[in-house]
């Protein structure tokens, strides 16, 4: 299968965004404020992300209509023609599926409002070309599904990896642990007791850390303190951690956020780490108000937050809202092998940024497609025009990362030649100088079969199948086929076939985590 990667300077890239807006009628989108922060835009353009032309609706739902109609923002409206041009936010967020598998593996579907297809699809490494320094590369490819003249387009991004530029930054990391009533269930606090002793011996000399506790109340139980010939404290600290009552999670935040500040290391990646269950049952309890006291800190210091979700009973909806305004991102702990692959795997790639405010753009040619929708990416959407307003917040991402998007994609009959053009925009994370790369596919780039597919378009597809799957459990209907046994994406095999598909792919690729999704699917098939 052809992937395309092009290079192009940005003012290159603005002469041909502004040529392409000639052709694609209807491509703005919103009535959002310029100015306002990403996650507040990204939240309040859903519906599919495809806003009305500036002239007015042109066959989409407007912001402010969806606001007014008490819109879901669920991707899965079929994009309107004439509208070509898809924007969102990069997310590399995975707790959704990791929650998803710890709820199966209790013999229970999960809650179709807790499934993110595109926290599902990043949950597997891709094997994307890497580029040389910061910044990201763009390979687009894709196949066609069973359902005619319908694909299945993949837009695959990826930085470097972690070791290409040399040493990282160090770290002043502060934990804010919850030791809650509710942790002391097996699989919460203990899991985080134990990672977090594993990680300690792990990081540099150089690096730092504090750590909050909250309970009721919130209490600094380690200032900022350089490991070097402290680690013996650290430990300590982390020995102590004991469960106790109700869950204030507002004032362990805004604790572990003045902490952080208070210990904030010039030169260094400052970072606020939340291990929670996410049931906050005491004070503050909405994400917007818990958010709002540290946003000044938040904005002026460049501290981001690390959601680590844990625990059977979850708070999904709170956790994920605020790695969204706290410009982090999210992964749920169900075990030790997960927990060390968070804390020592993960948590390394996110203490270095290579990219801040990252977005993506995807141009459809209306010559060749007939209609088109992100999978997923929900309350990541960016209004059209927005895409190099640097001042609308995007995604943070580290080094050794993929991302993928995942495009369902109907093509016209007899359609041949240039079929997408896929460009992110990102500022450099120290000069905050913006960069775009760009890559392109083109119609004959589509293979015969999604399950004849290379090894990382099939992982791509089964994934999305068994979100979609989930999400539409509860559903009456299918949007494609009326088939209930069927999830809305064009193509789309019973769980059944699904788990068969599964269970032959991670027995040719030997993968672990393709073992793992196979059994979830399994599960889930005997659980409908």
């Amino acid at each position: 299968m052809k992937r395309y990667r092009t290079r192009r300077p940005v003012g290159a890239l603005l002469a041909l965004t502004a040529a392409g807006g000639l052709l694609l009628t209807g491509c703005g989108g919103g009535d959002d404020d310029a100015s306002s922060g990403a996650k507040d835009t990204a939240a309040d353009s859903r519906g599919g992300g495809y806003a009305p032309a500036p002239d007015g609706p042109r066959g989409g739902t407007s912001t402010a209509e969806a606001g007014e109609t008490g819109g879901t923002g669920d991707s899965r409206e079929v994009a309107p023609d004439p509208d070509h041009l898809s924007t969102f936010a990069l997310d590399v967020d995975t707790a959704s599926y990791g929650y998803a598998r710890r709820t199966l593996s209790e013999g229970r579907l999960p809650d179709p409002s807790t499934v993110r297809p595109e926290e599902f699809v990043n949950s597997f490494r891709q094997d994307y070309e890497r580029p040389d320094g910061d910044g990201f590369t763009v390979s687009v490819d894709g196949a066609r599904t069973d359902r005619e003249d319908w694909s299945l387009v993949r837009v695959g991004l990826a930085t470097r990896t972690a070791e290409q530029r040399g040493e990282r930054p160090p770290a002043a990391l502060t934990f804010v642990i919850d030791v809650s009533g509710s942790m002391g269930e097996p699989g919460r606090l203990d899991l985080a007791r134990d990672s977090l002793a594993t990680m300690t011996d792990q990081l540099r000399d150089d690096d730092s850390v504090a750590l909050v506790t909250f309970s009721d109340e919130a209490e600094t139980v380690l200032p900022m303190t350089r490991l070097g010939d402290h680690r013996g404290r650290v430990h300590d600290a982390i020995d102590s951690l004991e469960p106790s009552e109700s869950t204030n999670l507002g004032a362990g935040v805004e604790t572990g956020y003045d902490t952080a500040v208070e210990g904030r290391r010039a030169g260094a990646t400052n970072r606020v780490v939340l291990v929670s269950d996410a049931l906050a049952n005491t004070g503050d309890t909405d994400a917007d108000t818990i958010l709002e006291r540290i946003a000044d800190e938040r904005r002026e210091h460049g501290i981001t937050l690390f959601g680590v979700g844990v625990g059977s009973d979850y708070g999904d909806a709170l956790m994920e809202r605020l790695a969204d305004r706290g410009d982090g991102h999210t992964t749920y702990v169900s075990d030790a092998e997960d927990a060390r692959e968070v804390f020592c795997e993960q948590l390394p790639r996110h203490i270095e940024l290579t990219a801040r405010d990252a977005k993506t753009q995807v141009a459809f040619d209306p010559e060749t497609v007939a209609e088109f929708r992100l999978v997923g990416y929900d309350n990541r959407q960016v209004a059209d025009e927005d895409f190099r307003d640097d001042r609308v917040d995007g995604g943070e991402v580290g080094p050794g990362h993929t991302v993928t998007a995942l495009y369902v994609v109907r093509t016209r009959p007899g359609a041949d030649g240039h079929l997408a053009t896929a460009t992110v925009r990102w500022l450099d994370p120290d000069s905050r100088t913006p960069h775009e790369e760009s890559g392109d596919v083109e119609t004959d780039a589509l293979g015969d079969s999604v399950w004849e597919a290379d090894r990382g378009l099939r992982v791509t597809a089964t994934a999305a199948y068994f979100a979609d799957a989930l999400r539409s459990s509860s559903s009456s209907s299918s949007s494609y086929d009326g088939d209930t046994r069927h999830g809305s994406l064009p193509g789309a095999p019973g769980l059944g076939e699904l788990a068969e598909r599964a269970d032959s792919l991670a027995v040719r690729t030997e993968d672990e985590d393709v073992r793992r999704l196979a059994e979830a699917i399994g599960t889930a098939n005997r659980l409908t």
